[in-house]
């Protein structure tokens, strides 16, 4: 069974959808501390043209701040939201199962 995203992850998924942004560029954005309700300030190139892509402006400062082009591995948020689902399954399944006492 899949769970359904929280609303932050949510708001990512919504924001990668709205602003055409890949995978990589939202964990990007997320490692950087962006907010994904405010990435449309950021995205007005067309009625700003001095301003980079969204895309771009991610990158740009991702090497700034890291030293590096994008990162090590990228991962959706819909497998992020899976992967903390089965670890969390994991770690109830270790609390089910029954204490053996030696004698």
């Amino acid at each position: 069974m899949m769970k359904k995203p929280d609303q932050k992850m949510q708001a990512w998924i919504d924001a990668r959808k709205r602003h055409h942004l890949s995978h990589a560029h939202v964990q990007m954005a997320r490692e950087l501390g962006m907010n994904p309700n405010k990435l449309g300030k950021l995205d007005n190139h067309q009625q700003e043209p001095w301003k980079l892509p969204l895309p771009q402006f991610i990158e740009e400062l991702y090497f700034k701040r890291f030293s590096k082009l994008a990162p090590d591995t990228a991962r959706s948020i819909e497998d992020r939201v899976r992967l903390e689902h089965q670890k969390k399954e994991a770690r109830r399944a270790v609390k089910r199962q029954p204490i053996e006492v030696t004698p």
